[in-house]
C-alpha cells in the first residue's frame, strides 16, 4: 500500500506519528485484562516448575524443600534412564516429523490436484485429527492387538522389543499427519498459478515445477510446520502412555514419560522439573529458530 501511494503521487505517503508515552499508558488497562489470566495460568506455572527443578521437593513434603542448586541437573547427567529416554525421544520427535512432512506434502499435493470428489477426500483426511490421542491410543491397540487385532500374523507389535517403537511412530504419524496436510495444502493454494503455467510453457516438467515454484512457494509454510511438529512431538505424553506406557522394557519411554514417572510413581518432583527443564530449554531453541526463519520470510 505505501509503495502504491509513492507509485501515484511520486512522494512518500505520510506515516503515523509513533505512539507517545501518554498513549502506551493509556494503553495498558486495556491489555491487562487479557494479560493477566496468561500470567496467573501459564506463566506462573511454568516458572513455579522450573524452579522446582532446583530443589529437592518430593511428594509427602508439602511445600517444604530446600534449594538444591544443580543437584538434580547433575543426577541427570548420570542416569541412563534419562539418556535412554531422550534418544528414544530425538528418535521419535526427528522420525514422526519427517515423515508427517513427507507423506502429508505428498496427501496435499494429491488434495489440491482437480479431482473428483475432491471435498469428500479432504473431509475424510481430517478425521484423525477429530479424534482424542486417547481414543486413537485405544483404537490402534485393539487393531493391533495379537490375538484378535485386524492385522493377520499373530504379532504383538506393541509387545515386542523390535517393533514396539516403530509400530508408535508410524501410529504417531498416522495421528499428527491431518494439520501438516491441511497446513501445506493451505500454503500451496497460497501459490500463484501463473507461475506453474509459466513455467510449463517455458517447458519445465512436473518435476521441475515442483522444485523451483512449489517448494519455494511453500518454504515460510516449511519451516513454520516442521519446526511447531518438532516441539509438539518432541513433548508427546498421552498418545504413547496410553499405547504402550514406556514399555516393553523402557522401548518407548519417551522423556515426557520418564518425568511423569519420576513425580507421580516415585514422588521425585524437583527431580523430574529438572527433567522439565531440559526439555524447556530444548523447546526455546526450537522456537527461536522458528522465529528467526519467520523474521527472515517476513524480511
Amino acid at each position: 500500500m505505501t509503495r502504491a501511494v509513492e507509485r501515484v503521487t511520486g512522494a512518500p505517503p505520510d506515516r503515523p506519528p509513533p505512539p507517545t508515552r501518554r498513549r502506551r499508558a493509556d494503553a495498558w488497562p486495556l491489555v491487562l485484562p487479557a494479560l493477566l489470566p496468561v500470567a496467573l495460568f501459564s506463566v506462573y506455572p511454568l516458572v513455579q516448575g522450573m524452579y522446582l527443578g532446583f530443589t529437592d521437593a518430593r511428594a509427602g513434603r508439602g511445600v517444604v524443600t530446600r534449594f538444591t542448586g544443580f543437584d538434580n541437573f547433575a543426577r541427570l547427567l548420570s542416569d541412563e534412564l534419562f539418556w535412554s529416554s531422550f534418544r528414544i525421544g530425538i528418535v521419535w520427535a526427528v522420525s514422526v516429523t519427517v515423515l508427517q512432512f513427507v507423506a502429508g506434502l505428498g496427501l496435499a499435493l494429491l488434495l489440491d490436484a482437480p479431482l473428483r470428489l475432491r471435498w469428500l477426500a479432504r473431509t475424510l483426511a481430517l478425521v484423525p485429527w477429530a479424534m482424542p490421542p486417547v481414543i486413537i491410543a485405544i483404537m490402534w491397540r485393539l487393531l493391533l492387538n495379537p490375538n484378535h487385532g485386524a492385522l493377520p500374523g499373530g504379532v504383538n507389535w506393541l509387545g515386542e522389543f523390535s517393533t514396539a517403537l516403530p509400530a508408535v511412530i508410524v501410529i504417531g504419524v498416522w495421528a499428527g499427519m491431518p494439520q501438516t496436510t491441511i497446513t501445506l495444502l493451505a500454503g500451496l493454494q497460497t501459490i500463484d498459478r501463473s507461475l506453474h503455467e509459466a513455467a510449463a510453457v517455458d517447458g519445465a516438467g512436473a518435476w521441475l515445477r515442483f522444485r523451483h515454484v512449489t517448494l519455494p512457494g511453500l518454504r515460510p509454510v516449511i519451516i513454520a510446520i516442521t519446526t511447531l511438529d518438532l516441539i509438539w512431538n518432541l513433548n508427546s505424553f498421552a498418545l504413547v502412555y496410553v499405547l504402550t506406557a514406556g514399555g516393553p522394557g523402557g522401548q518407548t519411554m519417551l522423556p515426557m514419560l520418564f518425568a511423569y514417572n519420576a513425580a507421580f510413581r516415585y514422588g521425585e518432583f524437583g527431580y523430574a522439573s529438572a527433567m522439565g527443564d531440559v526439555l524447556v530449554v530444548l523447546v526455546v531453541g526450537f522456537l527461536l529458530f522458528y522465529l528467526r526463519g519467520q523474521l527472515r520470510s517476513a524480511s
